[in-house]
């Protein structure tokens, strides 16, 4: 009797006899030298954003500081209409990718600052958040993990110094302005502050609270809008107290004189318009 030989038929394999895949995307990597940005996969791959959001949140990434990335910049630059911009900008903010403060100059202008995290959630280095920024805290992240820097800012202002309070001393505002500080792992228990912190922090705060700012508002500036996730609250904090500040309040004696503008009126002889505080006559009727 015959052995009956059975042909089982080897599994087709998926990819081709160079390795490269018989079916989706292939990769031609050519290393860069020059002109070239590092983007995450969690911003490439995101998995709750829209292909234009993640465009766009790369596009802002490989700019430049001080590149303008108003919506109307934007739209100047894209074929995309300032809707579908403005609703992108709005996914990158609520995924904490960017931030969006207004500031006054010292002219009196009000400009929008535009911040952009290339990881949100890790914190800004010392040497990139000012000089007092980093003072005191720990670091929580390695160097080579530190990737939360603002990569774009469209009001190309260098951040100040901690601001500190202009009058004297008041142990009433400084009690208030560590309430503060202490207070704020009650909102968020990740912005829970070291002794240190909370002690190097508190004369930002007095010179909110001396600007006339509520201990009330200055938690809800600094808790509102937080990345998804914050390694360094200390940092966080530092940096919102610099770029947000309030301006100063200016004395009654110092504020231009109010000048009294009276309603127009009309001349009850000869149908005439003049200003006057009560209908009546005009001079030359009267």
């Amino acid at each position: 009797m015959g052995i009956q030989k059975l042909n089982v038929r080897s599994r087709a394999s998926s990819r081709n006899a160079d390795g490269s895949p018989r079916y989706g995307v292939i990769h031609v990597n050519i290393r860069h030298t020059r002109r070239f940005t590092v983007v995450g996969n969690h911003l490439a791959q995101h998995d709750e954003m829209s292909l234009m959001g993640i465009g766009l949140g790369t596009h802002i990434q490989s700019l430049p500081a001080g590149t303008p990335v108003g919506i109307k910049d934007l739209a100047a630059r894209f074929p995309e209409s300032e809707y579908r911009i403005a609703r992108a900008l709005r996914e990158l903010e609520e995924h904490g990718y960017l931030e969006r403060t207004r500031d006054r100059l010292p002219g009196g202008q009000v400009v929008t600052r535009t911040v952009f995290y290339n990881r949100p959630g890790y914190a800004v280095p010392e040497e990139e958040a000012g000089p007092d920024a980093g003072r005191g805290a720990e670091p929580v992240v390695a160097e080579a993990e530190v990737e939360a820097l603002p990569v774009s800012v469209a009001v190309a202002t260098p951040l100040r110094p901690l601001p500190r309070p202009a009058g004297p001393a008041s142990a009433v505002r400084r009690d208030a302005a560590e309430r503060v500080l202490v207070g704020l792992r009650g909102v968020d228990p990740r912005l829970l502050l070291g002794e240190r912190d909370v002690e190097r922090l508190t004369p930002a705060v007095e010179t909110w609270l001396e600007r006339g700012a509520s201990p009330d508002a200055v938690t809800a500036a600094l808790t509102l809008h937080l990345p998804p996730r914050t390694r360094n609250p200390a940092a966080l904090i530092a940096y919102r107290l610099t770029s947000q500040i309030p301006p100063e309040r200016v004395a009654a004696s110092s504020r231009a004189p109010m000048l009294l503008v009276l309603p127009m009126q009309t001349c009850e002889r000869c149908d005439l318009a003049y200003r006057g505080a009560e209908p009546g006559c005009c001079k030359g009727c009267s």
